[in-house]
């Protein structure tokens, strides 16, 4: 029975409801008025007052209060049930779960996973059968158990890809023919396949769809253009303006993942795609792994980066000609129109270059080699580097690597060269014979126009097949390749530009170039260019959009690898090819994002349901309360309850208050006490500006979690602290960021802060402005912070000295770096006859802890991170700043082991350990 958002588990209870009038009309009911006879006697009587008296009439709200509770009892045997599952949503027969399970399910699958698992409890209840399909690996349904169905929930998480329509029409054929009733999770996009599959549901019972109002988001490839990353969301529904961030993920120095830029994005209204250019150095570019959506925990929200998403330093050697009429006489004049639009070119002497340490050098025609730069050149090689070099006139007229191959060049070359007219003239100029399986050139077109006139011939050699990767079709060695160390020499036996060949003119060049990863190809390969190569998947993304190492997956096939559906076979993820790598996307260039769209006969609702709640307890619970109620409102009327009619009613609003539940921030005040009681907890003040706040409280979650890392202090979450409010004496230490526009404690909130200072706490005042003003009021933060201290009670202070305690509690430290660099921070004073002891490297110091510290350097920024670890603001550059921040790091550990030891390290037992140190 449903009265609204109520159902009632026993509704034939509430019959007893009709019995409420006769109940009223009984408790009414008036005895016969007495028969009155005058007694002389009763004239002793008057003017006495009997302390006991019953009244005639019951009072109507005493009635009302009675009608009240027992109604309240009738209606909580009655089982009341708040948002119960009606029997016509619930179903009596077995009942199929269908999951598209697609990268898109994953955005709300932790909700998901509680609807089912919401949905299967019900239907154990009711003692249906069940069963769970995920279309992205259909199988057969098996209808089993709903309970044994509840474990395997976690089994059943989304995969990174979507069902194709294969997967579907595998699915449809799997259905059974029974009848039962379906469950529909839809990730809410529309495919191939939805419509065929929804009529195969709907033959065989009713369907109910489920699906996240959040419609999902997804990053397309990135492309280069002049320099810069385009980047592309998309999103398929044309809602009003939404902003997003795109953060440009990658490792820091330390190999740390990091967040290395953040990239604002706006979806204008009604728009379902957006671009924006990311600009970045190349040296940040280079460490980019790749591309999320903040907040959106999706791989259709993560796009990779690959070869093709780095532009690569070449440096080019060789001589240019002077003259614009001369350029198409130049070597160098073709490798920079093949090398200029994708790679980052580098020109000067090799003792220019080399320190520069550049992906590939090319030598253009060099034959001649000083010892020194040969040196360099095969130590720069044997460490990774690529040699590219070019034949010419110069290589062919030297003795280099005739007798004796020289380190520098892949084989031995026979003297002079091979020309067409000469002494061994070939007749007519050659072409290029088809590519070997081996050659990284498997697979690339040949065209015709393409054709060898001259160029230097290799010496006949036992280890000469196994270095060539490209041939005429006479067999003449074209180009040929050596490893040197861990690096490669590789050499074109023609020039570079139009003298000898053809081939500089042509796009071959440039693809072949590609292939040896001398440039990175802007454009995505065809498929057909990487017919016969195999990838090896060496990182795939799970449907969450997290990269994982792909361990034993096969190898894929290199024609598949860029338009064959993902699928279990071919996961998204980075593929290692014969000489670079590709990423495969969720999201391709051409996607388009499609809402599902539901006919009208369907009920689609959120994955939000509201859970059912039992009303049965708080009914009788009142029914309660009325009734004590009743017995005091009784006692009162008969006159057995002292205190007259204020009594009654304190009485009667104490039984209600104790009826009552405590107050929540009672609760509140508890449950805080003992979660910053239970733990060490590091707090900061709230200042009121929510920046700054939350910068503080990012700040002391980073320095909680190198606390946890490196000592055996394991602080909880931190907590923020409102002076006026909340409890001081629970924290032994307070963080106290300063900013110009906040307000004056009240002076409760100093008394509080002054006895927190005189039983052994810490305050750290930052006032965030060392890069503008030293300690002092010389910035609009310094004065504020002396309006703050001035009722504090604070004792003479001095920068620390070199000897403090604080130098030495856990790190050795000279500095105590935040955001800014700078040493003025400032301390308790030494006692005045505070003097070195013999034997001992330090003063003896006052043996308490410091109440205070104060400083500007911003320590919070320095220490912030964020929820996945890495750091919230930028600290100087490079390795110097990484070292910045490892400093600050460094100094709010040993600012914490002070508060939580003491001069401890000032202890006669330490010396030998600090004398070491020190060198000493």
């Amino acid at each position: 029975m449903m009265l609204g958002p109520i159902g009632f588990a026993a509704p034939w209870l509430l019959v007893a409801l009709a019995a409420l009038p006769i109940l009223w009309i009984l408790l009414r009911a008036v005895p016969p008025a007495p028969i009155r006879r005058r007694f002389p006697g009763v004239a002793l009587l008057l003017g006495l007052k009997d302390d006991e008296s019953v009244s005639d009439r019951t009072p109507w709200w005493l009635l009302l209060l009675r009608m009240l509770a027992v109604a309240a009892v009738i209606i909580g045997l009655a089982g009341p049930i708040l948002n119960p599952q009606d029997e016509a949503e619930t179903g009596n027969g077995p009942l199929l779960i269908v999951l598209d399970g697609s990268w898109a399910s994953a955005r709300d699958w932790d909700t998901s996973a509680e609807l089912i698992d919401g949905i299967l409890a019900e239907a154990g209840r009711q003692g249906r059968t069940a069963a769970v399909l995920r279309l992205t690996t259909p199988e057969e349904p098996v209808f089993r158990a709903a309970e044994t169905w509840r474990t395997r929930i976690p089994g059943f998480a989304p995969k990174a890809w979507e069902p194709g329509a294969p997967d579907t029409a595998a699915t449809i054929a799997a259905l059974p023919d029974n009848r039962f009733d379906t469950y529909w999770m839809s990730d809410g996009l529309a495919r191939e396949g939805r419509t065929d599959l929804l009529t195969a549901l709907e033959s065989r019972g009713t369907v109910t769809i489920y699906e996240s109002p959040r419609p999902p988001l997804g990053l397309k490839p990135v492309r280069i253009e002049d320099g810069a990353l385009q980047v592309t969301a998309a999103r398929p529904l044309g809602l009003g303006p939404q902003d997003i961030t795109v953060q440009a993920m990658g490792r820091d120095p330390s190999g740390t993942m990091r967040t290395l830029a953040n990239l604002p994005m706006t979806f204008g209204d009604g728009a379902l795609e957006t671009t924006e250019a990311l600009s970045l150095p190349a040296e940040l570019r280079a460490r980019v792994t790749h591309l999320t959506i903040a907040g959106s925990r999706t791989a259709g929200a993560t796009t990779l980066s690959d070869d093709s998403f780095r532009r690569r330093e070449v440096a080019l050697i060789g001589t240019r000609a002077e003259g614009e009429a001369l350029d198409l006489l130049s070597p160098m004049h073709y490798l920079h129109k093949a090398l200029e639009p994708s790679v980052d070119l580098l020109e000067g002497g090799l003792n220019d270059v080399i320190p520069a340490n550049p992906d590939v050098i090319v030598l253009s025609d060099v034959a001649t080699l000083s010892d020194l730069e040969k040196d360099e050149l095969i130590e720069w090689t044997e460490n990774g580097g690529l040699l590219l070099r070019f034949a010419g006139p110069r290589l062919a007229a030297s003795d280099v690597s005739r007798e004796a191959e020289d380190p520098l060049l892949p084989v031995r070359l026979r003297a002079g060269g091979r020309n067409v007219g000469g002494a061994m003239s070939w007749g007519e100029p050659k072409t290029l014979a088809p590519f070997e399986a081996t050659s990284p050139f498997s697979g690339l077109a040949i065209p015709s126009d393409v054709t060898i006139s001259s160029q230097v011939v290799a010496q006949p050699d036992p280890s000469l097949s196994q270095r060539v990767i490209a041939r005429l079709t006479d067999g003449t060695p074209l180009v040929t390749r050596k490893e040197l160390g861990q690096g490669q020499v590789i050499l074109f036996h023609v020039t570079a530009s139009a003298d000898w060949s053809t081939l500089p003119l042509s796009g071959l060049f440039v693809q072949m170039l590609e292939r040896l990863s001398i440039s990175s190809s802007t454009s995505r390969p065809a498929a057909e260019d990487l017919a016969g190569t195999t990838w090896q998947p060496m990182q795939i993304m799970t449907a969450t959009g997290r990269i994982e190492p792909a361990g034993t997956l096969p190898g894929v096939p290199g024609e598949r690898l860029i338009d064959a559906p993902l699928a279990a076979d071919l996961q998204p993820g980075l593929y290692q090819g014969p000489d670079r790598t590709l990423a495969r996307n969720v999201l391709s260039a051409d996607t388009v994002l499609r809402p599902a769209q539901w006919p009208a006969r369907l009920r689609v609702e959120g994955l939000a349901r509201a859970a059912e709640q039992p009303l049965g307890g708080w009914l009788l619970g009142l029914a309660l309360a009325l009734l004590t109620a009743d017995i005091l409102a009784t006692l009162a009327l008969s006159g057995r309850l002292r205190g007259g009619a204020a009594g009654t009613a304190a009485t009667l609003l104490a039984a209600l208050i104790l009826a009552a539940p405590a107050p929540g921030h009672a609760q509140d005040d508890t449950a805080r006490a003992i979660e910053a009681t239970a733990e060490v907890v590091l707090a900061h003040v709230v200042t009121g500006n929510p920046q700054v706040d939350d910068l503080a409280e990012a700040g002391l979650r980073g320095l909680g979690q190198v606390l946890n890392f490196r000592t055996s202090v394991e602080p909880a979450d931190p907590m923020a602290v409102n002076l006026e409010t909340d409890e001081l004496a629970f924290f032994p230490f307070l963080y106290w960021p300063i900013t110009p526009d906040q307000p004056i404690p009240s002076g409760e909130a100093y008394e509080k802060l002054n006895r927190y200072l005189r039983s052994g706490g810490m305050i750290l005042f930052d006032t965030r402005d060392a890069d503008v003003a030293r300690f002092g009021a010389a910035s609009p933060n310094g004065r504020k912070l002396q309006a703050l201290a001035a009722p504090l009670d604070i004792p003479a202070l001095e920068p620390v000295p070199e000897d403090h305690v604080l130098t030495r509690t856990f790190y050795l430290l000279r500095d105590f770096p935040g955001r800014h660099p700078g040493r003025d921070v400032w301390v308790e004073a030494a006692p005045a006859d505070a003097e070195k002891i013999e034997g001992m490297p330090f003063r003896n110091l006052n043996d308490g802890v410091t109440p205070v510290v104060i400083g500007g350097n911003d320590w919070a920024a320095a220490w912030a991170v964020d929820e996945r670890g890495g750091p919230v603001v930028p600290i100087g550059r490079g390795y110097s700043g990484e070292r910045q921040r490892e400093i600050a790091y460094r100094f709010g550990v040993n600012l914490i082991m002070h508060v939580l030891t003491g001069n401890y390290k000032s202890d006669q037992v330490h010396v030998p350990a600090l004398l070491d140190r020190l060198g000493q």
